[in-house]
């Protein structure tokens, strides 16, 4: 079942540094912030208690390292094209965030000057 990477933001730390730092612990990739993508809330239950949880999602450009799943929370990382993630993630709040991603890539940059 493949998901975006995720995780706890810790004390002092921002959502973005805590995106970059999960992506690094979960991934081996080191990346860099270029947009937000949105939030997802969900509950679920753990330990016999009712857990609300948000999690930030960002699109990120990356900076160095290199591809591993070493982290004991992953079994698998790849390398997806965009236009393949719709097709692989298994939940639907991240398929509408990747396809948001999609559309902020293919999009002109917005502080473009016009030719």
């Amino acid at each position: 079942m493949w998901s975006l990477p995720k995780g706890h933001i810790e004390q002092g730390e921002t959502a973005e540094e805590a995106a970059v730092r999960e992506v690094a612990e979960e991934t081996g990739i080191r990346g860099r912030v270029l947009a937000v993508l949105g939030a997802i809330d969900y509950w679920f239950v753990a330990e016999d208690r009712r857990v609300h949880k948000t999690v930030h999602h960002f699109l990120l450009e990356a900076v160095g390292g290199e591809l591993s799943d070493e982290d004991v929370e992953v079994t698998e990382v790849a390398w997806v094209p965009l236009g393949e993630l719709d097709g692989l993630l298994a939940y639907v709040d991240e398929r509408r965030l990747v396809r948001k991603a999609v559309e902020r890539v293919r999009a002109p940059s917005e502080t473009s000057e016009p030719a």
